[in-house]
């Protein structure tokens, strides 16, 4: 099927470009978004005559989706899921996870305008793209984490492999204190009282002197 692109479209073409593409895209997606239209020959001189004013309006929300990248780019937002020790989620993050976390920090952020291929199953830092406009995208990062302690200490460069073996160092050292408390303590009377180990007999030469 044939049809009139009204706004750039990623891997199609530009604004007015005349382009084939497969019915149920164009019937789906192009159509319905209002992306482009049949071409018909009416179609094709409705967007002539309309053209200057859709190219004024596309220039217009371009520079308004510049100024939110500027904003919105390089921000990192975090996201409390629950995981293994080992890093993998119990479930996954979405677009949605990511559109209503960049939200509730302020932003105006739709899901279908965030860019991810695959659902995040993994702890970490997590870049995505964000499409603001068809021709403006910009970059957020998600901080997946148990906790905003964790999530603090992997925006500081800690991996979760460094993390666990952070705690299995602190375990091992708290162990280690544990035993040596409690050899302390046997080594104390009832009163608490250092006890005093028992002198070596005398020799039965020095017995025999005395």
């Amino acid at each position: 099927m044939h049809v009139i692109l009204l706004e750039r479209v990623a891997k199609l073409g530009q604004m007015g470009d005349v382009v084939n593409v497969k019915q149920g895209f164009a019937r789906n997606f192009l159509l319905p978004q209002g992306k482009a239209l049949r071409a018909t020959d009416a179609n094709k001189a409705a967007f002539e005559s309309q053209k200057a004013t859709l190219e004024a309006q596309n220039l217009e929300t371009k520079k308004e989706a510049e100024a939110v990248a500027e904003k919105l780019g390089g921000q990192q937002f975090i996201v409390i899921r629950s995981a293994s020790d080992a890093g993998a989620l119990y479930g996954s993050v979405t677009n949605r996870d990511a559109a209503d976390a960049a939200t509730a920090e302020g932003f105006t952020v739709d899901k279908k305008q965030i860019i991810l291929q695959a659902p995040i199953k993994e702890l970490g830092l997590h870049k995505l793209g964000v499409s603001l406009h068809p021709e403006v995208e910009c970059t957020i990062e998600l901080n997946v984490a148990r906790s905003e302690e964790e999530a603090e200490l992997q925006a500081a460069g800690e991996s979760i492999a460094d993390l666990a073996a952070a705690a299995e160092a602190e375990a091992e050292f708290e162990i280690a204190e544990l035993f040596d408390d409690m050899g302390s303590a046997a080594a104390l009377d009832e009163d608490g009282n250092e006890l005093i180990k028992d002198e070596p007999a005398p020799k039965a030469e020095e017995a025999s002197e005395e």
